[in-house]
């Protein structure tokens, strides 16, 4: 009798339909195209798997009769009951879209599971400006400080990360951060992507992503643009201060199945607030095409051109409001001004090489022109002629990269792979700083040279998934070439340096279920010196590293709530670079900074929407006694947030505001940089094809100070210098309405 029962056990779990079995499977959307990052997850509420940038997921320890759940945000959940069949045949699972809920979101145990903030706000909260991309980034403030010329300066965890030092910024994979740049290491500019094109935001903060190299030390944006149009569009916007902006897109093919292609434009006009017109005026024109190949291979084309031009009317000095000599929208010196193109040309391929493992290659080339006429100090060094500089980049930007992303099983883990090399080769000829008068006559060429930058790097990625466990550990390995020609030397000499770094990171993730995670992320970074800094100091920090943890927790207590927390720790070995606006190299030491970032998301109802982000940092030099330890226009506490209303009758609105808190503008805090709380409104009416709305910037219109720094400076007839707070003025109310027509 015992061995008839021992042998219908053994036939039981050798026949059984229940026993655990291998899915595979592909989500799209209704017209086909692939969606990553969607989750699947059972009805315990354990994450299963997630789809990669194909579409395709793989499940282990899965039976007939299971239910998986597919979910996707701005998508209805799917569910699947899984029969024998799914399991001999990869299954498609089509997606409908479905008015955005926050319960659609799953705490995925993912290391970059956080960026999903992202793709939450600009469901709620589509983006309406350029300025806005950033701020998208939880924590992440910008100032303006030439009318929408310049790239902008940044802030976030405690860093004034100027114009892109410690924030990489990229673009479907193209860096915008320019090495060496005439006007600051890191300079990125932003402003050659249309804001209707964006389709992702991924973020993070940290140096703890071995995919991200240069600058990525307080953290990284890359935004992705859209692979298709859902329809074509033609839009006007016109508001105060003369301002218009006519914005196109242009579905060229329709429903075609399986490719996709479209164009899109915009042209900008604004005069600005300040009494001296900015004759501001910018283009964009941008096309992609994308196609699904057979096997789940894809590939896209991109080609963009940007150009803007501006007049400017500077950071002004307090004293000069004060006296009554010029208003708060006035200037010392309006012949401040710039232009700048950018054309870009980007080719993307993914080949899936067996069912569990693709291949993701990408080539660009950026043609990229630069110049900018500044007055910071006005006549402390010239008392005759001003103190007027100009600045030029006429560069090149070769690219190529390669990663190998592939899934497989250990005995005790499921593992997944990352693997990439790739180049960055940059082409300067004539970086460029002079002393002019009247952005005519050059007084003094103070550096012009030719720089050739060569950043060959590799990494690999190794994420072991031991159930609710994961650990991510990576390595990545950066080399350098740096090759400056200097044409104002009396004989010809090229001078060159390399450096290579080591950048090793070390990742745990603990994800019990859908709604709660706790991570801890330690790894280390770098930003790199300006090639002419590297060659003036004969090789000497070229490379200064960061290190960094990360400890925190992700929570969803209910199913439309989300929270955020995380404690973190960045230490910097040297924040020295290049400064270019005065030709100089300004090292400031080892550097310490700690804080705190809190977020909150809360659907509170089907229309209503609400979230939070607040984030405090501690930042000071070590090499420097206390008291004269602050880091210049360092932010010690910032906070942004807002509501968010979406009917379905066709009605929106939204009310955001954002904090910061006044900080030293000098090492020793004797310099104040004015803190400002400003918030904005947007309505919005579409019916049928048609849709009417109104922006209202600064609505309670105060006043504030949107760009600040401590400048020593002298007006005319001044008889000594002075240095105070020097400032760019935040904009007024500004009432701008739009139109839009969908076809």
């Amino acid at each position: 009798m015992k061995k008839i029962i021992l042998l219908i056990i053994v036939c039981a779990a050798h026949f059984s339909p229940l026993r655990a079995q291998h899915i595979e499977g592909k989500v799209v959307d209704s017209d086909g195209t692939p969606l990553m990052d969607a989750y699947i997850y059972k009805n315990n509420g354990e994450v299963h798997a997630h789809t990669n940038e194909q579409g395709l997921f793989f499940c282990d320890e899965s039976a007939p009769g299971d239910t998986l759940n597919v979910s996707y945000l701005g998508f209805k959940t799917k569910q699947l009951v899984l029969k024998e069949k799914d399991f001999k045949h990869p299954v498609e699972v089509v997606m409908q879209e479905q008015y955005f809920d926050l319960g659609q979101v799953v705490v995925s145990n993912s290391v970059r599971s956080l960026n999903q903030i992202s793709k939450i706000d600009l469901e709620a909260n589509p983006v309406n400006s350029s300025q806005e991309l950033l701020r998208k980034v939880p924590g992440l403030f910008i100032a303006q400080h030439a009318g929408g010329g310049k790239s902008e300066q940044i802030f976030l965890r405690g860093f004034d990360v100027d114009h892109g030092t410690d924030v990489a910024v990229s673009v479907d994979g193209m860096p915008v951060n320019m090495v060496s740049h005439a006007h600051g290491q890191g300079y990125a500019d932003l402003h050659f992507v249309i804001p209707e094109t964006v389709e992702r935001l991924d973020f993070g903060k940290g140096p703890y992503f071995t995919d991200k190299g240069n600058f990525a030390t307080a953290g990284y944006v890359d935004f992705q643009t859209k692979e298709k149009l859902d329809n074509s569009l033609f839009g006007v916007e016109a508001g105060q201060f003369n301002t218009t902006r006519l914005i196109g897109l242009f579905d060229l093919l329709g429903n075609a199945e399986n490719h996709h292609a479209y164009l899109a434009s915009e042209y900008l006009l604004t005069d600005g607030p300040v009494e001296s017109p900015q004759n501001f005026n910018r283009f964009n024109l941008m096309g992609k095409y994308s196609v699904n190949l057979p096997n789940n291979d894809r590939l896209s084309v991109l080609l963009s051109h940007f150009t803007s031009k501006w007049d400017a009317s500077g950071q002004i000095p307090q004293r000069a409001v004060d006296a009554g000599l010029i208003t708060r929208f006035g200037s010392i010196d309006d012949t401040e001004g710039g232009l700048t193109s950018r054309s870009n040309f980007a080719v993307h391929h993914t080949r899936a090489i067996s069912k569990n493992a693709f291949v993701k290659s990408r080539a660009y080339y950026v043609k990229y022109d630069f110049e900018l006429y500044s007055n910071f100090t006005f006549f402390l060094e010239d008392p005759v002629n001003g103190d007027q500089i100009r600045q030029r980049d006429d560069r090149q930007i070769f690219g190529l990269e390669s990663v190998l992303n592939r899934q497989f099983s250990l005995e005790n883990a499921d593992v997944e792979l990352q693997s990439g090399i790739g180049l960055r080769y940059d082409k300067v000829t004539d970086d460029e700083l002079s002393h002019t008068a009247n952005r005519r006559t050059v007084l003094e060429r103070k550096a012009l040279g030719d720089v050739n930058e060569t950043n060959l790097y590799a990494f690999a990625n190794l994420e072991f998934e031991f159930g609710k466990i994961l650990l991510n550990p990576g390595l990545r390995v950066d080399h350098f070439q740096f090759d400056y020609n200097d044409k104002l030397a009396p004989t010809y000499e090229s001078l060159s340096q390399t450096k290579t770094i080591a950048s090793p990171k070390l990742n745990l993730i603990y994800n019990p279920n859908s709604q709660w995670q706790v991570f801890l992320k330690t790894g280390m970074g770098f930003h790199s010196n300006d090639t002419r800094v590297v060659v003036a100091q004969n090789g000497k920090k070229i490379l200064p590293a960061a290190f960094g943890a990360d400890l925190g927790t992700i929570w969803k207590p209910i199913p439309r709530l989300w929270i955020n927390t995380a404690l973190w720790y960045l230490f910097l070995e040297q924040e020295f670079v290049y400064v270019g606006d005065a030709a100089v190299v300004e090292p400031s030491g080892k550097s310490r900074r700690l804080g705190i970032d809190v977020g909150l998301r809360y659907q509170l109802s089907d229309y209503l929407y609400f979230d939070a982000d607040a984030n405090y940092a501690h930042a000071r030099s070590t090499e420097e006694p206390e008291g004269a330890d602050y880091i210049p226009l360092a932010p010690e506490l910032t906070a942004m947030g807002g509501l968010a209303f979406r009917h379905p009758s066709g009605f929106e609105a939204s009310l955001r505001s954002r904090y910061l808190k006044s900080r030293a503008a000098n090492e020793n805090n004797s310099i104040t940089a004015e803190g400002y709380f400003v918030t904005d409104v947007n309505l919005s009416y579409s019916m049928k094809n048609l849709s009417f709305g109104i922006v209202v910037d600064n609505v309670f219109n105060v006043d504030w100070n949107e760009a600040q720094f401590a400048t020593e400076s002298r007006l005319r007839d001044e008889p000594a210098p002075v240095e105070e707070i020097h400032f760019t003025p935040g904009t007024p109310v500004f009432v701008k309405g739009k139109v839009a027509y969908k076809f």
